[in-house]
C-alpha cells in the first residue's frame, strides 16, 4: 500500500521516515518530495509497505502524532491525478492567436 505522509518537518530526511514506519512492518520504498529549484523538502512524502494490514495498522498509529512539533497527516494515499490539464493553450483562451485584429500598415 502507498501510504501519504504530510506536514513533514523540512528539516526531516528519509531515514527518519523510514524509522518511524519501521514498527509497524517491512517497507519497500520512501519518497521525500523536493522542490526542484531550492531542492528543499516541500513537507510531504510517501512511504510504500507491502502488506495492506501492516500499512494500516501504520497508518492508524501514526496519524496526528507529533515530529519535531509538527502534527504528522499519515492516509492511504489517492491515485494521482493527471496534471495535463493546467491552461490548454489551444482552446479557449490562452495564446493562440490575434483574434480579429486589423492591420494599419
Amino acid at each position: 500500500m502507498n501510504i501519504y505522509v504530510g506536514n513533514l518537518p523540512r528539516t526531516t530526511d528519509e531515514e527518519t521516515v523510514r524509522n518511524l514506519f519501521t514498527e509497524y512492518g517491512e517497507i519497500t520504498e520512501v519518497k521525500l518530495l523536493r522542490d526542484h529549484y531550492s531542492g528543499e523538502l516541500r513537507g510531504f512524502g510517501f512511504v510504500t509497505m507491502p502488506s495492506d494490514e501492516e500499512a494500516q495498522n501504520a497508518i492508524d498509529a501514526l496519524n496526528g502524532t507529533e515530529l519535531e512539533g509538527r502534527s504528522l497527516v499519515v492516509n492511504k494515499a489517492r491515485p494521482r491525478r493527471d496534471n495535463s490539464g493546467g491552461r490548454n493553450f489551444n482552446r479557449g483562451g490562452g495564446y493562440q492567436g490575434g483574434g480579429n485584429r486589423s492591420r494599419s500598415w
